[in-house]
């Protein structure tokens, strides 16, 4: 069985700027997911410091309003791993979800993490890259003509452990799954 993962869809990263296509796509994939009746889940990083962006009780750390209507599974984390110290291995094993597919945000970290971590506890991962998105560029890494996404993409794919696929790719091969 498969699961959708959402990672980190919260308002203070979908508000910093124009993610109009990953949330299309990634609402597109939690429509493929419900259709088959596999688990979509979210991920929330939350912390506990009222001066932290992802303060529990702020209105950053909520879930973008155009994807909660989805929301049937909601997951904390305090890293950008969702699996270190959450409920989320236990949420799998109890569904038996053997493959996930990874969406949300930051590519670059959370995503990434994520993946890595799901593969390394003997889970198939999918990466839909162009369903991730991040609010860092070529600037902040002071890289001229970094593409972060792509870039996380290549990365992923040359491992050959975790599958990379952009909305094409996954919509041939999972779409009617």
């Amino acid at each position: 069985m498969k699961a959708l993962l959402v990672i980190d869809a919260q308002n203070v990263i979908v508000n910093f700027k124009d993610f109009s296509k990953e949330l299309a796509l990634i609402e597109s994939v939690i429509h493929d997911f419900k259709q088959n009746n596999d688990p979509v889940i979210f991920i929330k990083q939350i912390d506990e410091k009222e001066d932290h962006p992802f303060y529990r009780k702020s209105k950053g750390a909520e879930l973008h309003q155009s994807l909660e209507k989805h929301v049937d599974s909601v997951i904390e984390k305090s890293t950008p791993s969702s699996f270190f110290n959450t409920t989320l291995q236990s949420f799998l094993e109890e569904k038996e979800i053997k493959h996930v597919f990874i969406t949300g945000f930051n590519t670059e970290f959370c995503c990434m993490f994520t993946a890595i971590a799901a593969y390394d506890r003997g889970y198939q991962v999918t990466f839909i890259e162009p369903a991730t998105g991040t609010v860092n560029d070529a600037e902040v890494y002071e890289m001229e003509g970094l593409d972060v996404r792509d870039f996380v993409g290549t990365v992923l794919h040359w491992s050959n452990a975790i599958e990379v696929l952009d909305e094409v790719e996954y919509a041939e091969k999972y779409k009617n799954d």
